[in-house]
């Protein structure tokens, strides 16, 4: 049997680029879409993210644990700490939508860009890679940029717009050794991105797919 990876959505608009990334780096595996685009609707109202938020996120990825899944991956960058309970009460791997392109983004160089387009998620994104540079201990730093408007658009079905003003604020982080876009949904504007920055740029869903791959051991 194929290895049966659940996706845990908390927008719509991050269920494409994740699922392109499988059916070219991994179309074996059985893939299994949850959705709660809830989450990301009370999580943009939160400053912090409340203990009654990650509760609900842990429940959310425990129901998809019981599909029968072989690994989680979460494609919403704005629940780290629940994230992280959540992997701590499962059996099967639990990966973070960015851990793999901070990786990748640290074998690049050491003075990384980030553009953002859902506020809420930076918080919890710079903790986390501060986390990671701690733990890979190679020291780095990390330039973020809001793009306040893109994700309004892409949730319109606007990308084109949503892809322009991404690539409209990426030459604020030409000064970086690598560029990230910090969520999957941002993925979409890599190509308008790297049209207007000579820097390497990095997406999340490719990176993720080829670290879940490697943790199954597929």
């Amino acid at each position: 049997m194929p290895c049966r990876i659940v996706l845990l959505h908390a927008t719509p608009v991050a269920m494409a680029p994740i699922q392109a990334a499988f059916a070219a780096r991994w179309p074996e595996a059985e893939i299994v879409n949850l959705l709660d685009d809830g989450l990301s609707i009370d999580r943009a109202r939160e400053t912090d993210l409340s203990d009654r938020m990650i509760d609900r996120f842990v429940e959310f990825g425990r129901y998809g644990h019981r599909m029968g899944a072989d690994g989680i991956l979460v494609t919403c960058s704005a629940f780290g700490p629940a994230i992280e309970q959540l992997a701590a009460s499962l059996p099967v791997p639990v990966l973070k939508p960015n851990e793999a392109m901070f990786q990748a983004a640290l074998a690049q160089g050491r003075r990384i860009g980030m553009l953002a387009t859902f506020a809420p998620a930076i918080g919890t994104m710079t903790d986390e890679f501060d986390e990671f540079v701690s733990r890979e201990g190679h020291p780095a730093t990390l330039k973020t940029v809001l793009v306040p408007d893109a994700m309004a658009a892409l949730r319109q079905g606007d990308a084109e717009t949503h892809n322009r003003l991404v690539a409209a604020q990426a030459p604020d982080l030409a000064d970086q050794d690598v560029l990230m876009l910090a969520h999957f949904s941002t993925s979409r504007a890599a190509q308008a991105v790297r049209a207007a920055v000579g820097v390497p740029v990095l997406t999340a869903p490719e990176a993720a797919v080829d670290s879940m791959r490697a943790l199954i051991g597929a």
